[in-house]
């Protein structure tokens, strides 16, 4: 049985969680703005007196791998490379989105096909489109809310679209075929089952070289030829 601290820091919530055998045994987060460097490791030390376990108990660290805040993303993987480093433990790293998509397919469980959305400012969003076995259709990419993303997602079909930013992809996608799915935010809980996963399968981050994914520019979409 494996026991993993979970970091998500990808966006404005900073919260981390401890599972074993990937069911959470415990959870802290902090909601303050631009706290993330300042409470990370004492949320992690919390946590862990909480469940009555030490740093030595612990198997790994997995982390939000991106994308997401580039200096949020920074901080976590940081942190997490740091108490590898110290105490000789395993890395994961687990895509920020896919553990979106498996909030929004928890409670849309017929949905067909899922998009998770992390806001990237102004008119774009972080995002991929998954279908109800959470394979990427759409790959993870930065996209700009406009028509031609309105075109290519009614091409793919019905979507189920959760996040941060749900409220400005409504007035930017107004399609009958996108159901919007409130109240789906990060949170380190949602990365329990892939790390442990992961784990199991020996998916391990190198430690000398691994980065979060960042992602600077907005995808760009093509029109279809007729």
């Amino acid at each position: 049985m494996a026991l993993i601290v979970n970091i998500e820091t990808s966006s404005v919530v900073c919260s981390v969680c401890l599972a074993a055998d990937g069911l959470v045994v415990a959870h802290r987060e902090d909601r303050n703005k631009n706290s993330h460097a300042r409470v990370l490791n004492l949320l992690i030390e919390d946590m862990l007196n909480e469940a009555g376990k030490t740093f030595t108990d612990v198997d790994a660290f997995a982390v939000s791998a991106g994308p997401g805040s580039y200096t949020g993303l920074r901080i976590g993987v940081s942190a997490a490379k740091g108490f590898c480093y110290a105490l000789n433990k395993k890395l994961i790293g687990v895509p920020t989105l896919l553990s979106l998509a498996s909030a929004i397919k928890a409670k849309y469980p017929n949905a067909q096909y899922i998009m998770p959305v992390i806001d990237a400012r102004r008119e774009d969003v972080f995002s991929a489109v998954y279908d109800a076995d959470l394979n990427e259709v759409l790959p993870t990419a930065m996209y700009t809310l406009n028509a031609d993303l309105q075109q290519q997602l009614a091409e793919v079909g019905t979507i189920t679209i959760g996040g941060d930013c749900v409220e400005k992809c409504k007035t930017a996608l107004p399609n009958a075929d996108i159901t919007y799915a409130e109240g789906i935010e990060c949170d380190a809980r949602l990365l329990a089952a892939f790390a442990e996963q992961y784990y199991k399968a020996g998916n391990f981050a190198d430690l000398a070289y691994y980065e979060p994914l960042y992602i600077n520019e907005p995808v760009k979409l093509v029109k279809k030829q007729k």
